[in-house]
């Protein structure tokens, strides 16, 4: 596989990323436990038919067992922490603030051994989180204080997802073929987190399946198997500036779809989270070049 092909394979994942938002909203009311077991089940599965076709089951005895711990408790968090936001605050600005994981990468990356933070991701970290702070205090509108539970999740969940990244690469090179088991035991630890703690209830409409549905075969599904094709063969610095456009797709998909009112704050938003993110991103690309 050529490197350009394979970036354009990992540039679908940033797609699909920018729907999840929009099929959450969609899968409504199934609470998040129950979403995430039902979504990764659908990923999981999808995985093992790719895994039979190419003969890959092989490859998973490779694969040591703290990293399939390490990556499944990475996708259980991230996405536990994504639904409960959404289904807790404004879809679009809950989005945007759980958008801030790929600064917090960058971020996070210079506070590595042998890294460190420079002037741009400093400026950029402020840019990124003044988006943030407008989002919580509506540009100097109406407080909304039952929100706040929902962005602070929303938050953790872009620290999970930073954090998840940064760390991972301390676990070396794995398999593509590992992110089926990352699925498969995240969705059976969300079933039994979900028997325990959550009342079930199944979507009410054909449009709430369908989202379900939606969500794990892209968003939650083949997302993952792309993504880690393209940050493994393809160009993973114009990967990763293409990753900064999600914010703002995902807002655009929530405003035509009528679920979130266009808004010049909205917009603002999005573009200094967005912006502050390319901007310290910037700075990496500089120190190593």
């Amino acid at each position: 596989m050529t490197q350009n092909r394979a970036t354009a394979i990992g540039f679908i994942a940033v797609l699909l990323w920018a729907l999840l938002a929009l099929f959450t909203v969609g899968s409504a009311p199934v609470p998040p436990l129950l979403l995430n077991a039902m979504c990764f089940s659908i990923g999981g599965a999808l995985g093992l038919a790719w895994l039979w076709r190419t003969d890959g089951f092989s490859q998973l005895r490779q694969v040591p067992l703290r990293v399939y711990a390490f990556g499944t408790l990475g996708l259980f968090g991230y996405h536990f922490l994504y639904f409960s936001a959404l289904r807790m605050a404004p879809a679009a600005e809950a989005g945007l603030i759980a958008y801030l994981w790929p600064l917090l990468i960058v971020l996070f990356s210079g506070l590595l051994p042998g890294e460190h933070l420079r002037a741009g991701h400093i400026l950029g970290a402020l840019i990124g989180f003044s988006g943030a702070a407008l989002i919580v205090l509506r540009g100097g509108a109406a407080f909304e204080g039952s929100a706040l539970p929902g962005y602070g999740l929303a938050f953790l969940c872009a620290l999970t997802w930073s954090g998840y990244s940064v760390l991972s690469r301390r676990l070396g090179e794995t398999p593509t073929a590992s992110v089926a088991v990352f699925c498969l035991a995240t969705a059976a630890l969300s079933g039994v987190a979900h028997m325990a703690l959550e009342v079930t209830v199944w979507p009410e409409t054909a449009l709430g399946w369908a989202s379900v549905i939606a969500l794990g075969l892209g968003p939650v599904g083949l997302a993952f198997y792309v993504w880690d094709i393209g940050v493994k063969q393809g160009d993973i610095q114009l990967l990763g500036v293409a990753s900064y456009a999600a914010p703002l797709l995902s807002t655009l998909a929530l405003v035509a779809s009528g679920i979130a009112a266009p808004s010049w704050l909205l917009l603002a938003a999005a573009i200094l989270i967005a912006g502050g993110a390319a901007l310290a991103a910037r700075a990496s690309a500089r120190k190593s070049g």
